[in-house]
């Protein structure tokens, strides 16, 4: 690849998206996957694996803020939390940013993408990694979980989706949520990214949050719009408490406050009450319900 190329991205079969590229900062194969990370001109410095887009420095924030903090608020008082996956160190950042965390585990498979993501985007951890309260462990997030001995009060999955020979193909499924369920604490909450949240492409997000209702008493979806990723893109809660229910978007500024969430550039409490709100074409597919996923039949994103 040159400089000043057209860069295209196959979403699916039927949907491409078309990128011009400034430079090329890095091209790589790992032990699990492809690596690029390329300066866009509308985006900035951005990531691909597998040649789909993670995040991009126009608004990596609006992903991660997104994926953590919602659960990070839902749970009364945040000690310990384990990310899977998270290898830019992003959802680490925004972990630590809540005063309650005492210890935060990040377990990714591919010890080459951290290497890569902390030369090359550095600005994405912050310095997390540094943290005192941080651990990073590199390797398998279900063996992990599989041995651990520990409680969790928080689970953030921050995974990339499932495709044929990738290294998330049995983390989305039933029994990795049942062994998810086990090191929660009494009233822990599990966040994950779903995938896409259009019209077309929700399939996968209606299947995720169908097997976490085969696992756990309480399912919230929730959805944002990710510039950089063309898309409205997908969330799901799952929590061991049957009583979570959103507070008010007073209690909740109340809450970010006591947590010394400042400077956030996303995430008001009037925008997390809002992310779950659903159009109906959503409501309808999750009442209709959609696949429970299992390590016999997992999801397989085929693009």
């Amino acid at each position: 690849m040159r400089d000043g190329l057209w860069v295209a991205e196959k979403f699916t079969d039927n949907l491409q998206f078309l990128y011009k590229a400034k430079k090329v900062l890095h091209q790589g194969q790992t032990k699990f996957q492809s690596v690029d990370i390329l300066e866009l001109e509308a985006y900035g410095k951005t990531l691909f694996l597998d040649g789909k887009m993670q995040s991009a420095e126009i608004d990596e924030f609006v992903y991660h803020e997104a994926l953590v903090h919602p659960a990070m608020l839902l749970h009364p008082e945040p000690k310990s939390v384990i990310i899977l996956g998270g290898g830019e160190g992003a959802t680490l950042r925004e972990v630590l940013k809540h005063k309650t965390v005492k210890r935060a585990v990040m377990v990714d498979i591919d010890g080459e993408l951290v290497e890569v993501c902390k030369e090359k985007l550095p600005e994405w951890a912050d310095g997390a990694f540094d943290d005192p309260r941080a651990e990073l462990v590199i390797g398998d997030s279900r063996k992990y979980l599989e041995e651990t001995d520990e409680k969790f009060d928080v689970v953030i999955s921050d995974l990339t989706e499932p495709i044929e020979g990738g290294p998330s193909r049995f983390l989305f499924t039933k029994e990795l949520y049942s062994r998810v369920y086990d090191v929660l604490t009494d009233d822990g909450i599990i966040a994950i990214q779903s995938g896409s949240a259009d019209i077309y492409y929700h399939r996968f997000w209606v299947d995720i949050a169908t097997t976490l209702k085969a696992v756990f008493p309480t399912v919230l979806p929730y959805h944002t719009y990710i510039f950089s990723f063309n898309l409205d893109w997908a969330f799901t809660l799952a929590s061991k408490s049957e009583e979570l229910e959103l507070p008010s978007s007073e209690a909740i500024r109340e809450l970010m406050q006591e947590r010394g969430l400042h400077g956030l550039k996303f995430l008001s409490p009037e925008q997390l009450g809002a992310m779950f709100a659903l159009p109906v074409y959503l409501m309808l597919d999750f009442e209709k319900g959609g696949e429970i996923l299992t390590d016999s039949r997992p999801f397989i994103w085929e693009a």
